[in-house]
């Protein structure tokens, strides 16, 4: 059994964010000690692990809160349960294949900086540089 204080620290959520949790049906709900206290066990870090998973990897807050209800029902649910998921890794699937996307044309980017830009710009400071001491030089010339 763990206090909300020490469930939050443990996975980096403020004490409001795991009453939220639970008040909205993200996570089922905890069982209460004396006074009311929230006591938090294995089986509630698990669910709160697995919301923490599914919202970083960009799960609908909607479709937890539907497949959190649904478990909730009991084992007849579980093809209901497992259509959510299923339908939720196809969106991931779609973001995944957008940021590979992304991650191409980025290292196209640097490949161009590689290739192109940062060998202009080096030419050009150069360049600059003998310019620059061009300068000095001929200033030094017109002190003497």
């Amino acid at each position: 059994m763990a206090t909300i204080t020490e469930i939050g620290k443990k996975f980096g959520l403020t004490a409001d964010t795991l009453r939220y949790y639970e008040r909205i049906g993200l996570i089922p709900a905890v069982g209460r000690g004396a006074g009311g206290i929230r006591n938090y066990t294995k089986f509630d870090c698990d669910w709160i692990d697995f919301i923490k998973c599914m919202r970083g990897a960009g799960v609908q807050v909607e479709a937890l809160i539907e497949y959190v209800t649904l478990f909730q029902q009991g084992d007849t649910t579980a093809d209901a349960r497992k259509q959510i998921l299923v339908e939720q890794r196809a969106q991931i699937a779609v973001r995944v294949d957008d940021m590979r996307k992304m991650l191409d044309r980025l290292d196209q980017k640097i490949g161009q900086y590689e290739s192109h830009i940062m060998p202009a710009e080096r030419k050009l400071q150069r360049k600059n540089g003998r310019m620059a001491l061009e300068r000095f030089d001929a200033l030094n010339r017109e002190a003497q």
